[in-house]
């Protein structure tokens, strides 16, 4: 890629050397749009998680059958992928973009398009669909942010409060605002402007750290798991680490090579309806396959894998991870609205375990961290997300220097490698006017 492409989606902010006046009064507005923007991912999580429970608790309770059982999860995704087809088919603003064309800071919507997608997403969420809510919930905010403060504080530029929103749900979405600082460092170097970067990362960090705390007051999921300390590392490890680190960067280079085709494959259907219902029904039998821990987003699946590591052969975690790279593909190629990287993380972590099972002696948490690292780089294209995730999947800060060496390496295969992006031309989104401007979204960037 010629630029870092966060900032190339961004947009050039333009701005003064800030002074501490106007830090202090630009903080203002940085902490509302962080707390709004918690807000609005904890009202859509917990509306998701209501249908959740009445789709995979209550309901196949009260006919006699367990949640688990195959021919209950064949419907539900099936009837999932129909009423998300509806909603991208007939209700106004369709859904918005496709998010397999969109990144974590990709253009904002439309506003027109935003009760649209808050529902395809919280119908994908809650009846198991393989994708997170990060790209549709930060198209969200961002449109929210932008639109709010075009009306009541027209001087504060419109790149810089999608900033601050992107920023804040980060935060809200990670539980901390170390994750946004370290994914937007490429995006406020680029601010046209003098000061420290640190005077640029001061609002999107008060942004984040709102949103994080504003997240954990609500009671809000996070990514914070606690593994056995490493310790300190063995000349092996480093080897170790990265052979898994580049295993699991392969899994994800293959992935990304055959995205574009499972995309045009399922949109060749052409209509929304058959896209994401035909998609609905590849995923139950996925379901089936692999069971209910390939299903839903992954942060709670991947907990439990953490928490009972051995209670997996390193088959069972082939098959898991293996089921769950096909569900996260079907997914996002079959006109269903999500982020990648709950699912790809998840996927790194059963790649991980696998690791820890089949070479003898690998620390555990090492394993972890490394085979999230690889597969990480690879959706976000950014190395300090994989570096934040591989520690806190572990939540052990010793593994911190010897990850730092095993991503140059991972780096310099990946860098190369396909984007785990589509590059739409248009398409559906050009049918159905769901683009940023009503039109088509081209060259969309990655983070």
């Amino acid at each position: 890629m010629a630029e870092d492409s966060t900032t190339q989606s961004a947009g050039a902010i333009e701005m003064p050397a800030p002074s501490v006046r106007m830090l202090l009064l630009l903080s203002l507005p940085a902490l509302a749009i962080g707390i709004v923007s918690a807000f609005v991912l904890w009202l859509l999580e917990r509306i998701s998680a209501v249908l959740q429970d009445g789709l995979w608790t209550a309901l196949p309770h009260s006919i006699g059958l367990a949640s688990n059982n195959p021919w209950w999860m064949l419907a539900v995704l099936t009837f999932t992928g129909f009423a998300v087809g509806l909603v991208v088919w007939l209700v106004p603003g369709h859904g918005g973009p496709d998010t397999a064309t969109t990144g974590l800071a990709s253009p904002p919507p439309r506003p027109g398009t935003l009760p649209s997608i808050a529902v395809v997403v919280m119908l994908g969420l809650a009846g198991g669909v393989s994708l997170g809510p990060e790209n549709p919930i930060i198209a969200i905010n961002s449109a929210l942010a932008v639109a709010a403060f075009s009306r009541i504080a027209t001087k504060i530029p419109a790149q810089l409060v999608m900033l601050l929103a992107i920023s804040a749900t980060i935060g809200a979405l990670f539980g901390t605002p170390v994750a946004a600082a370290l994914v937007l460092t490429g995006t406020v170097a680029a601010v046209k402007g003098g000061g420290s970067l640190w005077d640029r990362l001061f609002l999107p960090v008060a942004a984040a750290a709102a949103g994080a705390v504003t997240m954990h007051l609500l009671g809000g999921q996070t990514i914070a798991f606690h593994l056995p300390p490493l310790g300190a590392p063995q000349p092996i490890d480093f080897l170790t680490g990265a052979i898994v680190a580049a295993f699991s960067a392969c899994v994800g280079i293959a992935a990304a090579f055959l995205f574009p085709y499972l995309h045009a494959g399922f949109h060749a259907l052409r209509h929304p309806l058959a896209i994401t219902t035909l998609g609905g029904l590849v995923l139950g039998l996925l379901a089936i396959v692999g069971g209910p821990l390939t299903l839903f987003k992954g942060l709670e699946q991947t907990g439990e894998l953490l928490t009972h590591p051995d209670s997996y052969s390193a088959g069972t975690l082939a098959a898991l991870a293996g089921v769950k790279i096909v569900a996260l593909l079907v997914a996002a190629s079959a006109g269903f609205r999500g982020g990648r990287v709950f699912p790809v993380v998840f996927i790194g972590v059963a790649i991980g375990l696998f690791a820890h099972a089949v070479i003898p002696g690998m620390p555990l948490g090492l394993a972890v961290a490394c085979g999230g690292l690889g597969i990480v780089m690879v959706e976000t294209r950014d190395g300090w997300m994989a570096l934040f995730l591989g520690i806190a999947l572990t939540g052990d800060l010793t593994l911190l220097p010897i990850l730092c060496v095993i991503t140059l390496p991972t780096w310099l295969l990946v860098t190369k490698a396909p984007p785990f992006e589509i590059e739409s031309d248009g398409g559906l989104d050009k049918r159905f006017g769901t683009g940023p401007a009503g039109g088509p979204r081209r060259n969309p960037s990655t983070i």
